[in-house]
C-alpha cells in the first residue's frame, strides 16, 4: 500500500536518524523505501544501502532541484512495487514521528476526497538559535483543510500522477504549487492535528536565515508567475507584499529623507512606519510577548530578503535564464 521517497545531501546523522524512524515504522504494514541521492560526498549512499534501502544517484549533470529529486524517487518507488497505492515523500533532514504513517494511512482510507494529508513538522532544536524558533512557528500552521502541504507529506499515487507530479524546474515553492494543480484536479489537503516530522533546520547565522528568505522571496515570484493570473491568485499577495513592504516604500522613504534637508527634519519619522508595523504583527500574533515580538520582527526583516529573491526572479526572467538554486545550509 505504501512507499517512502526519501531525499537528500550530506545530511550525515540527520539522514541516519530519518532512515532508521520510517524503517521502524511496522503499523503501516510492508514498507518500500526510496531514498534519492543528490551528489552526496559524505557516506549517505553507503549507509542507505546498508540498511536495505533502495538508493537512486541523482543526475548532477542536470540542474539540482528537490521537485526533481522527489520525482526521480517516486518515478523508481513505482518500478520496484507498481501497485503502491500511497506515498509518503520526507526531506532527509527529518525524522518521521513513529505513529504518523499508520495515522496517515487510516485516514486517506476513510477520506477518499483527500488526496495529500500532512500533520505539525516540529523543528527538532529550536533553542540553539532564534532562526530555528522561527523555522519552528512557521510550521505551525491551522488544522484541518488546507492550501498546500510542506516537503513532508503522504499522498495518493494516482492522484500524484494525474497531474504529473512535482515541476522539475522549481528551486524552491513546489509542494504548494503542486497542492494548486491537485485542488485544481477536485483533490483536497488536509492537515492532521497530529505531529508528523521532527525536522533539523541546523540554521545558526543570519546568513542562513537571510538566503532562506530569499528563496522564499524567489519562490513566491515564481509562483505568482504561474498561476498568479488564474482564481487561485498563488502567491499574488506574499509577492506584492515584499515588493511594497521591501524595495518600494522603502524607496520612497529615502526619497524624503533627501526632501528632509529642504522641507524639515520630520519627515525622517516617517521612517517610523517600520517599527509600527512590527508593532501591529506583535499585537497580531499568538504566544508570549518575546515570541510575537521576535516573529514580528523578523516578517518585517524578511521582506528585505523577499524583495532581493523577487528581484533575482526577474532579472534571471528577462534574462532568460534558468533558476538557480538558492541554499542556506
Amino acid at each position: 500500500m505504501l512507499g517512502v521517497v526519501v531525499i537528500g545531501r550530506n545530511e550525515g546523522e540527520r539522514l541516519r536518524i530519518c532512515l532508521r524512524s520510517v524503517l521502524t515504522v511496522v503499523d503501516a504494514g510492508p514498507l518500500q523505501v526510496v531514498y534519492v541521492d543528490s551528489g552526496s560526498t559524505d557516506d549517505s549512499v553507503a549507509f542507505a544501502i546498508s540498511v536495505g534501502v533502495a538508493v537512486v544517484s541523482l543526475d548532477m549533470t542536470q540542474p539540482f532541484t528537490a521537485a526533481r529529486a522527489r520525482n526521480r524517487g517516486f518515478q523508481h518507488l513505482l518500478t520496484l512495487a507498481p501497485g503502491l497505492r500511497y506515498v509518503q515523500f520526507v526531506d532527509g533532514d527529518c525524522e518521521v514521528v513513529a505513529d504518523w504513517m499508520p495515522k496517515a494511512l487510516t485516514y486517506l482510507d476513510a477520506h477518499p476526497e483527500v488526496v495529500a494529508v500532512c500533520g505539525r513538522r516540529r523543528e527538532r532544536f529550536p533553542e540553539r538559535s532564534v532562526y530555528n524558533q522561527l523555522c519552528d512557528q512557521e510550521w505551525d500552521t491551522p488544522v484541518g483543510e488546507a492550501r498546500a502541504c510542506g516537503g513532508d507529506v503522504m499522498m495518493r499515487v494516482t492522484a500524484l500522477q494525474q497531474v504529473g507530479g512535482y515541476r522539475d524546474d522549481l528551486i524552491a515553492g513546489e509542494e504548494p504549487e503542486l497542492c494548486v494543480r491537485l485542488r485544481q484536479a477536485g483533490g483536497m489537503i488536509w492537515r492532521l492535528p497530529l505531529e508528523m516530522t521532527r525536522h533539523d533546520a541546523a540554521m545558526l547565522r543570519w546568513s542562513q536565515w537571510w538566503k532562506r528568505a530569499v528563496r522564499a522571496g524567489f519562490a513566491f515570484a515564481q509562483g505568482a508567475a504561474l498561476h498568479g493570473a488564474g482564481p487561485e491568485r498563488h502567491w499574488v499577495r506574499e509577492s506584492r507584499s515584499a515588493w511594497f513592504w521591501g524595495l518600494g516604500l522603502p524607496l520612497v522613504l529615502l526619497i524624503f529623507s533627501v526632501l528632509s534637508f529642504w522641507l524639515g527634519p520630520w519627515l525622517l519619522g516617517l521612517w517610523l512606519i517600520y517599527p509600527l508595523q512590527v508593532a501591529r504583527l506583535s499585537w497580531r500574533a499568538t504566544g508570549s510577548p518575546a515570541v510575537r515580538r521576535t516573529q514580528a520582527l523578523f516578517l518585517v526583516l524578511g521582506k528585505f530578503a523577499e524583495a532581493v529573491g523577487q528581484l533575482k526572479f526577474l532579472a534571471q526572467r528577462l534574462a532568460g535564464r534558468r533558476a538557480s538554486l538558492i541554499e542556506y545550509k
